[in-house]
């Protein structure tokens, strides 16, 4: 895998531990000032539901790094491939159902490091 696909999947990785942050942790506080579609009455009331996404992105977060760290070329490639269509389609599964939004903080990332994946 390239350095610059390396630093794409990292990146990604990183933005999907602070969203496992925000909805497992902070999802009443900081979620607040992020997650503007969220009525104001409706975060402590989503508050365990936002903390299972929350988990779920930090599964994503935790393929990706996973990744990084598969010395076997092939493997390490294959598997970052699988996580980042994962996170392809939950963000284009957002975008379409919660806020267009989510395209471009998640969706159009998981598409530049695919693409990063497929040049040599």
């Amino acid at each position: 895998m390239t350095l610059p696909s390396q630093i794409i999947i990292g990146l990604i990785a990183v933005l999907h531990i602070y969203i496992l942050w925000l909805e497992m942790f902070a999802w009443t506080t900081r979620g607040k000032k992020v997650f503007k579609t969220v009525a104001e009455d409706q975060f402590e009331k989503t508050k365990t539901m936002a903390a299972n996404q929350g988990l779920y992105n930090g599964f994503l977060a935790a393929g990706l790094m996973w990744s990084l760290y598969i010395t076997d070329a092939t493997w390490s490639k294959n598997v970052a491939f699988f996580f980042l269509v994962c996170v392809l389609v939950a963000g284009l599964y957002g975008a379409s159902t919660v806020s267009k939004r989510i395209f471009y903080v998640q969706a159009l990332p998981a598409i530049l490091g695919l693409l990063s994946l497929l040049m040599k």
